[in-house]
């Protein structure tokens, strides 16, 4: 297991106090957090044979309106987090039929990206599930509390969005 927070914060103090004085532990605790949550969504995606960002396709996909069709340009745009190499993760989608790749009417070089049938119901049955396991983490914090935590990543994410 990684060393707790309260432990690295200590070992700053010791070992290197001129930069513990300006050290965040809401930060550490934040970005200690976010492992877990991603280090989660990571092994609920591998259950299913998929990456991380072809989780993150299907789902910006299936957020899109019906038919689940964007450009790869606005699907790169809308998904929450970046992804690399998006022609890669399309090519494999695509193998493995979650995706389509349609002539795009409107730019005759570029392929539009759809939700296939079978990635519809995949991402449809994955995401409740990740749901679940993400609120059973979250279960720590009372409604009230998980309202005001949301409000104030809220106002630290609003200047940068």
């Amino acid at each position: 297991m990684n060393n707790s927070i309260k432990q690295i914060l200590e070992a700053g103090v010791l070992n290197w106090p001129e930069c513990a004085e300006s050290t965040s532990p809401a930060l550490l605790r934040l970005l200690r957090v976010s492992d877990i949550f991603q280090n989660s969504a990571q092994k609920h995606v591998e259950n299913y044979n998929l990456q991380r960002a072809d989780f993150g396709v299907l789902c910006t996909l299936r957020r899109s309106p019906a038919p689940y069709c964007l450009s790869p340009t606005a699907l790169y745009q809308s998904m929450l987090f970046s992804s690399g190499g998006l022609t890669k993760v399309l090519g494999r989608l695509s193998r493995i039929d979650l995706i389509e790749r349609l002539d795009n009417p409107e730019d005759k070089r570029s392929k539009l990206v759809q939700l296939t049938a079978q990635g519809k119901i995949l991402v449809e049955t994955m995401l409740p599930e990740l749901h679940q396991h993400e609120q059973r983490i979250l279960a720590v914090l009372n409604k009230e509390e998980q309202q005001q935590l949301n409000s104030l990543l809220e106002r630290i994410l609003l200047p940068h969005e």
